[in-house]
Protein backbone atom coordinates (compact mmCIF):
# COMPACT_ATOMS: atom_id res chain seq x y z
CA UNK A 1 0.00 0.00 0.00
CA UNK A 2 1.42 3.36 -1.02
CA UNK A 3 1.47 6.29 1.37
CA UNK A 4 2.29 9.86 0.44
CA UNK A 5 3.98 8.90 -2.82
CA UNK A 6 4.00 11.61 -5.48
CA UNK A 7 4.58 11.69 -9.19
CA UNK A 8 7.41 14.20 -9.34
CA UNK A 9 7.96 14.32 -13.09
CA UNK A 10 8.66 17.71 -14.65
CA UNK A 11 9.08 18.04 -18.42
CA UNK A 12 12.28 20.06 -18.90
CA UNK A 13 10.98 21.48 -22.19
CA UNK A 14 7.92 22.84 -20.42
CA UNK A 15 10.07 24.45 -17.73
CA UNK A 16 12.30 26.08 -20.34
CA UNK A 17 9.26 27.46 -22.17
CA UNK A 18 7.88 28.82 -18.88
CA UNK A 19 11.19 30.53 -18.09
CA UNK A 20 11.29 32.16 -21.53
CA UNK A 21 7.73 33.49 -21.12
CA UNK A 22 8.46 34.80 -17.64
CA UNK A 23 11.64 36.57 -18.74
CA UNK A 24 9.71 38.20 -21.55
CA UNK A 25 7.21 39.64 -19.05
CA UNK A 26 9.98 40.68 -16.65
CA UNK A 27 11.65 42.70 -19.42
CA UNK A 28 8.42 44.24 -20.67
CA UNK A 29 6.65 47.44 -19.65
CA UNK A 30 3.61 45.64 -18.30
CA UNK A 31 2.45 42.96 -15.88
CA UNK A 32 -0.14 40.32 -16.74
CA UNK A 33 -2.89 38.96 -14.50
CA UNK A 34 -5.98 36.89 -15.45
CA UNK A 35 -7.70 40.24 -15.98
CA UNK A 36 -5.18 41.19 -18.69
CA UNK A 37 -2.19 43.47 -19.13
CA UNK A 38 -1.57 46.49 -16.93
CA UNK A 39 1.19 49.06 -17.19
CA UNK A 40 3.75 49.36 -14.42
CA UNK A 41 3.49 53.08 -13.74
CA UNK A 42 0.69 52.72 -11.17
CA UNK A 43 2.75 50.25 -9.17
CA UNK A 44 5.73 52.62 -9.38
CA UNK A 45 3.61 55.45 -7.96
CA UNK A 46 2.30 53.14 -5.22
CA UNK A 47 5.84 52.14 -4.25
CA UNK A 48 6.90 55.78 -4.11
CA UNK A 49 3.99 56.56 -1.79
CA UNK A 50 4.97 53.60 0.40
CA UNK A 51 8.52 54.96 0.63
CA UNK A 52 7.17 58.33 1.75
CA UNK A 53 4.94 56.61 4.30
CA UNK A 54 7.88 54.60 5.63
CA UNK A 55 9.96 57.75 6.02
CA UNK A 56 7.13 59.50 7.84
CA UNK A 57 6.55 56.54 10.16
CA UNK A 58 10.18 56.54 11.23
CA UNK A 59 9.64 60.00 12.69
CA UNK A 60 6.78 58.84 14.93
CA UNK A 61 6.26 56.40 17.82
CA UNK A 62 4.06 54.35 15.49
CA UNK A 63 7.14 52.93 13.76
CA UNK A 64 8.34 51.02 16.83
CA UNK A 65 4.80 49.81 17.48
CA UNK A 66 4.47 48.62 13.88
CA UNK A 67 7.74 46.70 14.16
CA UNK A 68 6.54 44.99 17.34
CA UNK A 69 3.26 44.14 15.62
CA UNK A 70 5.16 42.55 12.71
CA UNK A 71 6.95 40.28 15.20
CA UNK A 72 3.67 39.29 16.85
CA UNK A 73 3.08 36.30 14.57
CA UNK A 74 0.34 33.82 15.42
CA UNK A 75 -0.13 30.14 14.68
CA UNK A 76 -3.60 29.71 13.23
CA UNK A 77 -5.03 26.20 13.61
CA UNK A 78 -7.99 25.15 11.47
CA UNK A 79 -10.02 22.01 10.89
CA UNK A 80 -11.69 22.12 7.50
CA UNK A 81 -14.47 19.73 6.52
CA UNK A 82 -13.92 19.58 2.78
CA UNK A 83 -16.50 17.92 0.49
CA UNK A 84 -15.02 15.08 -1.51
CA UNK A 85 -12.03 14.40 0.74
CA UNK A 86 -11.21 10.67 0.45
CA UNK A 87 -11.55 8.76 3.74
CA UNK A 88 -7.87 7.80 3.82
CA UNK A 89 -6.96 11.51 3.93
CA UNK A 90 -9.21 12.28 6.90
CA UNK A 91 -6.93 13.99 9.43
CA UNK A 92 -4.35 14.92 6.80
CA UNK A 93 -2.40 17.80 8.31
CA UNK A 94 -0.62 20.52 6.39
CA UNK A 95 1.37 23.60 7.28
CA UNK A 96 0.64 26.59 5.06
CA UNK A 97 3.29 29.33 5.03
CA UNK A 98 3.20 32.32 2.69
CA UNK A 99 4.87 35.67 1.99
CA UNK A 100 7.83 35.08 4.26
CA UNK A 101 9.93 37.99 2.92
CA UNK A 102 12.46 37.17 5.63
CA UNK A 103 15.23 39.13 3.92
CA UNK A 104 13.15 42.25 4.65
CA UNK A 105 12.74 41.50 8.38
CA UNK A 106 15.10 38.62 9.37
CA UNK A 107 14.10 38.66 13.04
CA UNK A 108 10.78 37.04 12.10
CA UNK A 109 12.66 33.81 11.27
CA UNK A 110 13.35 33.05 14.93
CA UNK A 111 9.81 33.99 15.91
CA UNK A 112 8.50 31.47 13.38
CA UNK A 113 10.94 28.83 14.62
CA UNK A 114 9.64 29.16 18.17
CA UNK A 115 6.04 28.88 16.95
CA UNK A 116 6.70 25.78 14.87
CA UNK A 117 9.45 23.89 16.64
CA UNK A 118 8.35 20.25 17.01
CA UNK A 119 5.22 20.60 14.88
CA UNK A 120 4.48 17.44 12.85
CA UNK A 121 2.59 17.62 9.54
CA UNK A 122 1.93 15.45 6.51
CA UNK A 123 2.59 18.25 4.04
CA UNK A 124 4.47 21.57 4.08
CA UNK A 125 3.27 24.18 1.59
CA UNK A 126 4.90 27.55 0.87
CA UNK A 127 2.70 29.69 -1.38
CA UNK A 128 5.17 32.19 -2.75
CA UNK A 129 6.99 35.43 -2.09
CA UNK A 130 9.91 33.91 -0.24
CA UNK A 131 11.96 36.85 -1.53
CA UNK A 132 11.46 40.52 -0.73
CA UNK A 133 14.47 42.69 -1.59
CA UNK A 134 15.16 42.44 -5.31
CA UNK A 135 18.74 43.62 -4.73
CA UNK A 136 19.51 40.79 -2.30
CA UNK A 137 20.55 37.26 -3.31
CA UNK A 138 17.73 34.73 -3.24
CA UNK A 139 19.89 32.41 -1.13
CA UNK A 140 19.58 34.86 1.76
CA UNK A 141 15.79 34.50 1.69
CA UNK A 142 15.83 30.70 1.38
CA UNK A 143 18.47 30.39 4.08
CA UNK A 144 16.31 32.35 6.49
CA UNK A 145 13.30 30.25 5.49
CA UNK A 146 15.22 27.07 6.29
CA UNK A 147 16.09 28.51 9.71
CA UNK A 148 12.46 29.40 10.39
CA UNK A 149 11.22 25.90 9.49
CA UNK A 150 14.10 23.84 10.88
CA UNK A 151 12.04 22.39 13.73
CA UNK A 152 9.08 21.26 11.59
CA UNK A 153 8.78 17.51 11.09
CA UNK A 154 7.28 16.72 7.68
CA UNK A 155 6.13 13.15 7.08
CA UNK A 156 5.42 13.72 3.41
CA UNK A 157 6.27 16.38 0.87
CA UNK A 158 7.66 19.88 1.04
CA UNK A 159 6.26 21.85 -1.89
CA UNK A 160 6.54 25.50 -2.88
CA UNK A 161 5.35 27.84 -5.59
CA UNK A 162 6.60 31.23 -6.75
CA UNK A 163 5.16 34.63 -5.94
CA UNK A 164 5.37 37.91 -7.77
CA UNK A 165 8.55 38.87 -5.85
CA UNK A 166 10.30 35.57 -6.61
CA UNK A 167 12.63 35.56 -9.63
CA UNK A 168 13.24 32.54 -11.85
CA UNK A 169 16.34 31.46 -9.93
CA UNK A 170 14.21 31.03 -6.81
CA UNK A 171 13.28 27.60 -8.21
CA UNK A 172 16.82 26.29 -7.78
CA UNK A 173 17.30 28.04 -4.44
CA UNK A 174 14.18 26.41 -3.00
CA UNK A 175 15.14 23.01 -4.38
CA UNK A 176 18.51 23.39 -2.66
CA UNK A 177 16.80 23.51 0.75
CA UNK A 178 14.58 20.50 0.06
CA UNK A 179 11.45 21.91 -1.59
CA UNK A 180 9.78 20.57 -4.70
CA UNK A 181 8.77 23.64 -6.71
CA UNK A 182 5.54 23.35 -8.67
CA UNK A 183 5.53 25.57 -11.75
CA UNK A 184 2.18 25.05 -13.50
CA UNK A 185 2.14 21.33 -12.78
CA UNK A 186 0.62 18.74 -10.48
CA UNK A 187 2.01 16.13 -8.13
CA UNK A 188 -0.17 13.29 -6.88
CA UNK A 189 -0.09 12.00 -3.31
CA UNK A 190 -1.46 8.48 -2.76
CA UNK A 191 -2.85 6.83 0.34
CA UNK A 192 -4.17 3.34 -0.24
CA UNK A 193 -6.55 3.49 -3.19
CA UNK A 194 -7.06 7.24 -2.97
CA UNK A 195 -5.21 10.08 -4.64
CA UNK A 196 -4.81 13.75 -3.79
CA UNK A 197 -3.59 16.15 -6.46
CA UNK A 198 -1.52 19.23 -5.61
CA UNK A 199 -1.47 21.74 -8.46
CA UNK A 200 0.94 24.64 -8.14
CA UNK A 201 0.88 27.66 -10.44
CA UNK A 202 3.47 30.29 -11.17
CA UNK A 203 2.46 33.71 -9.86
CA UNK A 204 -0.62 34.95 -11.71
CA UNK A 205 -0.67 38.51 -10.33
CA UNK A 206 2.24 39.67 -12.50
CA UNK A 207 3.20 36.63 -14.57
CA UNK A 208 -0.04 35.04 -15.70
CA UNK A 209 0.09 32.91 -18.86
CA UNK A 210 -2.12 30.33 -20.57
CA UNK A 211 -0.02 27.63 -18.88
CA UNK A 212 -1.76 28.45 -15.58
CA UNK A 213 -5.17 27.63 -17.05
CA UNK A 214 -3.80 24.49 -18.67
CA UNK A 215 -2.37 23.30 -15.34
CA UNK A 216 -5.77 23.65 -13.66
CA UNK A 217 -7.58 21.98 -16.53
CA UNK A 218 -5.18 19.03 -16.78
CA UNK A 219 -4.77 18.39 -13.03
CA UNK A 220 -5.06 14.78 -11.89
CA UNK A 221 -6.35 13.34 -8.61
CA UNK A 222 -9.78 12.54 -7.26
CA UNK A 223 -9.36 15.33 -4.70
CA UNK A 224 -7.50 18.42 -5.85
CA UNK A 225 -5.86 21.32 -4.03
CA UNK A 226 -4.78 24.47 -5.90
CA UNK A 227 -1.67 26.29 -4.68
CA UNK A 228 -1.63 29.79 -6.14
CA UNK A 229 0.21 32.81 -4.79
CA UNK A 230 -2.83 35.08 -5.13
CA UNK A 231 -6.56 34.42 -5.03
CA UNK A 232 -6.99 35.78 -8.55
CA UNK A 233 -7.62 32.34 -10.08
CA UNK A 234 -10.24 31.28 -7.52
CA UNK A 235 -13.19 31.20 -9.90
CA UNK A 236 -11.22 29.32 -12.54
CA UNK A 237 -10.04 26.72 -10.02
CA UNK A 238 -13.57 26.23 -8.73
CA UNK A 239 -14.85 25.77 -12.28
CA UNK A 240 -12.11 23.17 -12.86
CA UNK A 241 -13.36 21.12 -9.91
CA UNK A 242 -10.81 21.91 -7.21
CA UNK A 243 -11.92 21.35 -3.63
CA UNK A 244 -9.45 23.61 -1.80
CA UNK A 245 -7.42 26.70 -2.78
CA UNK A 246 -4.48 28.01 -0.74
CA UNK A 247 -3.07 31.48 -1.38
CA UNK A 248 -1.31 34.47 0.14
CA UNK A 249 -0.07 37.67 -1.54
CA UNK A 250 -2.32 40.20 0.20
CA UNK A 251 -0.61 40.07 3.61
CA UNK A 252 -4.13 40.46 4.96
CA UNK A 253 -3.66 44.13 4.10
CA UNK A 254 -0.62 44.47 6.43
CA UNK A 255 -1.82 47.95 7.39
CA UNK A 256 -5.53 47.69 8.15
CA UNK A 257 -8.35 49.65 9.67
CA UNK A 258 -9.50 48.65 13.17
CA UNK A 259 -11.19 45.28 12.92
CA UNK A 260 -8.70 44.09 10.32
CA UNK A 261 -10.27 45.61 7.22
CA UNK A 262 -7.53 45.89 4.54
CA UNK A 263 -6.84 49.27 3.02
CA UNK A 264 -5.19 47.63 0.00
CA UNK A 265 -5.46 44.01 -1.18
CA UNK A 266 -3.24 44.13 -4.31
CA UNK A 267 -5.76 41.92 -6.16
CA UNK A 268 -7.03 42.63 -9.66
CA UNK A 269 -10.02 40.26 -9.25
CA UNK A 270 -11.62 37.83 -6.74
CA UNK A 271 -11.27 40.45 -4.03
CA UNK A 272 -13.76 38.59 -1.83
CA UNK A 273 -10.92 36.10 -1.25
CA UNK A 274 -8.38 38.66 0.02
CA UNK A 275 -7.92 37.22 3.51
CA UNK A 276 -8.83 34.25 5.68
CA UNK A 277 -11.45 31.60 4.92
CA UNK A 278 -13.72 32.04 1.92
CA UNK A 279 -15.80 30.04 -0.52
CA UNK A 280 -16.02 30.09 -4.30
CA UNK A 281 -18.94 27.94 -5.39
CA UNK A 282 -18.36 24.53 -3.78
CA UNK A 283 -14.62 25.17 -3.33
CA UNK A 284 -13.14 26.25 0.00
CA UNK A 285 -10.25 28.68 0.12
CA UNK A 286 -7.81 30.09 2.63
CA UNK A 287 -5.73 33.21 2.03
CA UNK A 288 -2.89 33.57 4.50
CA UNK A 289 -2.07 36.91 6.09
CA UNK A 290 1.54 35.99 5.49
CA UNK A 291 4.44 35.40 7.82
CA UNK A 292 6.54 38.39 6.81
CA UNK A 293 6.12 41.95 5.59
CA UNK A 294 6.92 44.13 2.62
CA UNK A 295 8.44 47.57 3.18
CA UNK A 296 7.62 49.39 5.34
CA UNK A 297 8.22 46.43 7.70
CA UNK A 298 5.27 47.18 9.98
CA UNK A 299 1.81 45.80 10.67
CA UNK A 300 -1.26 47.49 12.10
CA UNK A 301 -4.51 45.70 12.98
CA UNK A 302 -3.28 42.63 11.09
CA UNK A 303 -1.11 39.92 12.63
CA UNK A 304 1.18 37.77 10.54
CA UNK A 305 0.51 34.05 10.64
CA UNK A 306 1.38 30.49 9.79
CA UNK A 307 -1.58 28.14 9.36
CA UNK A 308 -1.88 24.53 10.51
CA UNK A 309 -4.78 23.01 8.59
CA UNK A 310 -6.29 19.62 9.31
CA UNK A 311 -8.51 18.22 6.56
CA UNK A 312 -11.64 16.32 7.53
CA UNK A 313 -14.16 14.43 5.46
CA UNK A 314 -17.40 16.35 5.20
CA UNK A 315 -20.43 14.69 6.85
Amino acid sequence: MKSDVADASRPSAGLAQWAATRREIERSRYWISPKGRRTRWRKAIFNRLLAILALGLRLTPFHARGLRNALDVRRTELELAVPGLPPSFDGYRLLHVSDTHLDVFPEIAEVAHRLLDGVEVDLLVVTGDVHGDQQAPVERSTGLLARALRGVRVRGHRVAILGNHDPIDMVGALEAIGFEVLVNRTVTVERGRHRLGLTGLDDVHNFYSAAAHAALRDAQGEFRIALVHSAEMADHAAAAGFALYLAGHSHGGQICLPGGRPLVTQLTRCRHAAVGLWRQGSMLGYTSRGLGVSPPPVRFNCRGEVALITLRTAP
